[in-house]
Parts: structure tokens; C-alpha cells; sequence
């Protein structure tokens, strides 16, 4: 049997198509992987908000699923939306790499550096740690983004721990986030395996049951805080403990919130918020 697996065409996202094509193989499947185009990749300058904030890595993908052209989308977890799109699902998630944000260029944080995220949920959490930061837009692959940091003479950038690791880049990580300082984007350090309703099984074997209940967790939680919410959200569970996040944009306020009912939890988060 043919399974044709769909990515995004960046080294990090055919990195992880190879994870989990690694993941699927078993007697008689055969592989034939089928770069997609997204409109994340296509427009590298504006704010992701500015081209429809999350999914703008993920809605080509989810659209050659839907139309036949694929059998398996390859997502990072973190870029899909916190609901599953009509027709389609998330059939497995290869277990989880490190969730943190990494600084890289520096060590520590210290006042007046300038850094470099295109994350408004990076950019609440860094400066309600620092108020007198410099947060610079910033966007591209991870290749691009440390090329970038040196070209703008920028101080340090912030990155996922996990996309720097799989290509074999942890050295120009100076630092890993503890989660009580910068909470990770749900889903953030999984890799999801999408299929169409009713195609769990072609891939039900490669599911790791431990990432699943976090990360359906985490998105459940930004799910119920709600698209309508302008203000930064973040949710991580730890194995033990769901914790979700809203906070202001320039850091001026943050609340942090744990529960183990993930909508529960969203409800209070967005209650929250002025």
C-alpha cells in the first residue's frame, strides 16, 4: 500500500515528515512524500496575524488531504488550529520532543537586548520578565532566523527547543525556557499525523497515547478561551498539570491559571482578560 505523505517543503518540516515516515514503517507500506506550499511559507514578511495567525501553515495542507491529493498531513502541532477542521483529524502524534522556547545568541535575558520572535505570545511572556526589552519582528525557517540575528545585529532570538534539536542545531541554544518563565505554545514539540475522518486507522499504529493527552488537552484549553480573543494564549501540560495563559501583548499584565478540566480551565482563562 502507497501512503502518500504531505509537507511543507522548509528542511525543519521534511525533517519531521522522515520522523514520521520512520514512525509508520511497517511490512507492505510504502512511502512517497508530496511537498506542499502553504501561505505561511509564501509570505515571509508579514505578521502571521496579519495572513490569518494560526493555520497559516497548515490550511494547504489540510485542503490536498480533503481533496485526495495526499493521505497523511505532517503538521508541527503547534501551527494547528485548537479545533479539528470538518472531514479531518489528528490520527497519531509522534511522541514529544522538548516543549520550550530556547534563547539563542545569549544565555540569559538582560535589559535593553534586542530579540527577535514573530510570536505575540514569545513577545507578552519576554517582556513581562524584562519590561526593557527591544522586541523585533521577525520571521522566516530556522535557518533564515539565525542568519537574520547576526545580519540586524540582533542580542538573541527566541525559537522552539525541539526544531533546533531535530536539525542537529542545539548549540546555538544558550538557554531553555523553563515553562514557569515562557509557557509553550500548545502543542508545541509534537508532530501530528492528520488524516481524514475515517483513515485513523492507516496511522492509529504510530500514536503515542502520552502526547495525545497532553496536546488534545492543551489545544481543548485554547479552544475554550476562543478564536475571539485577541490577547496571547498559551497552554502546556506537564504530565501532571494542564496550565493555560492570557496575557497583553506588551506584557503590561499576564495571568496563569492551572486545572485539569481543559475547557474549565479556558473559560476561567478568558475571564480573565480585560
Amino acid at each position: 500500500m502507497l501512503l502518500r505523505v504531505g509537507s511543507r517543503g522548509s528542511r525543519l518540516a521534511l525533517r519531521q515528515a522522515e520522523l514520521a515516515v520512520e514512525r509508520l514503517r511497517q511490512p507492505g507500506l510504502e512511502f512517497a512524500l508530496v511537498p506542499v506550499t502553504t501561505a505561511g511559507d509564501r509570505d515571509r514578511s508579514r505578521p502571521f496575524g496579519e495572513i490569518g495567525a494560526r493555520g497559516v501553515f497548515v490550511k494547504e495542507l489540510e485542503e490536498a488531504l480533503l481533496a485526495g491529493r495526499i493521505d497523511v498531513a505532517v503538521h508541527s502541532a503547534k501551527d494547528m488550529t485548537s479545533t479539528d477542521t470538518e472531514g479531518l483529524t489528528v490520527g497519531a502524534y509522534l511522541p514529544r520532543e522538548d516543549p520550550r522556547d530556547a534563547l539563542c545568541g545569549a544565555a540569559k535575558i538582560e535589559p535593553g537586548m534586542r530579540i527577535g520572535t514573530a510570536s505575540v505570545r514569545r513577545k507578552a511572556q519576554l517582556l513581562a520578565l524584562e519590561p526593557d526589552l527591544r522586541i523585533e519582528p521577525l520571521r522566516g525557517n530556522i535557518d533564515t532566523r539565525l542568519r537574520k540575528r547576526a545580519e540586524r545585529g540582533m542580542d538573541a532570538i527566541v525559537l522552539a527547543a525541539c526544531g533546533l534539536d531535530r536539525l542537529g542545531l542545539h548549540a546555538e541554544i544558550g538557554r531553555r525556557f523553563d515553562p514557569d518563565e515562557l509557557l509553550p505554545e500548545a502543542g508545541q514539540g509534537a508532530v501530528a499525523l492528520q488524516v481524514r475522518a475515517g483513515d485513523e486507522g492507516r496511522v492509529a499504529h504510530a500514536d503515542d497515547a502520552e502526547t495525545r493527552r497532553r496536546v488534545e488537552a492543551e489545544r481543548a484549553c485554547v479552544a475554550a478561551v476562543g478564536g475571539g480573543c485577541l490577547a496571547p494564549v498559551a497552554a502546556h501540560h506537564d504530565g501532571a498539570t494542564l496550565t493555560g495563559l492570557v496575557a497583553a501583548e506588551d506584557g503590561s499584565w499576564i495571568e496563569r491559571r492551572s486545572g485539569s478540566d481543559p475547557v474549565e480551565l479556558g473559560h476561567e482563562l478568558l475571564a480573565l482578560v480585560p
